[in-house]
């Protein structure tokens, strides 16, 4: 099997691209929300460590934001509780495709939390700021200063590229990103045909 794990900036569009692969996707975001939704036993070791930000089940992400924004230890905090859980999901989500030649990894943060395994294939998904900034205005509860300092939070965009084996272009334009979705995927499989290492 492999595995395809997508990282980017904030709002580049990494679960875009990720559906455009075709095959089975793990989506971090999705798991993570639906912890807070379902998950009592996540809320009430979120509510030990932060009595003052979480006081109501669902936990909010609203709620977590201000948390962090407040104190970036926080974050830390919040990981701790939080990955382990996702971790678990995503190795269910492995186990049952894993009669699957490709899957895919959209996972936010899976350089900074150490998630990626020395064979799977990292490509950054590489767009404009200006772009993103221009996408993520359109969300709700948008807030610019609270993206930015979420950005410092992560690793640098540069650091991120050098740790990709691959970076694809994301203009946004439907026609543009499939094309070089499939010239890449051709590349994988015929690289993971012949045993090489990009």
């Amino acid at each position: 099997m492999i595995k395809i794990a997508l990282v980017g900036d904030i709002g580049s569009g990494k679960s875009y691209v990720a559906r455009l692969f075709g095959y089975p996707v793990f989506n971090a975001d999705v798991e993570v929300n639906k912890l807070y939704k379902t998950s009592k036993k996540c809320y009430r070791k979120l509510k030990k460590i932060l009595p003052d930000y979480i006081n109501s089940f669902p936990v909010k992400k609203n709620q977590l934001s201000r948390a962090v924004m407040f104190n970036k230890n926080n974050l830390k905090k919040i990981n701790k509780i939080v990955h382990p859980e996702i971790r678990k999901k995503m190795n269910k989500f492995i186990k049952k495709n894993k009669n699957k030649k490709i899957v895919v990894l959209d996972i936010p943060l899976l350089i900074e939390n150490k998630i990626n395994r020395k064979r799977d294939i990292i490509i950054f998904v590489d767009a404009k700021k200006k772009e993103i900034n221009k996408r993520l205005k359109k969300r709700a509860n948008f807030n610019l200063k609270s993206v930015n300092r979420l950005r410092k939070l992560q690793l640098s965009v540069e650091h991120k590229k050098r740790k990709s084996d691959f970076i694809i272009k994301n203009n946004f334009n439907n026609n543009y990103v499939k094309k070089n979705v499939k010239i890449l995927l051709r590349k994988i499989l015929l690289n993971a045909g012949n045993n090489t290492r990009y």
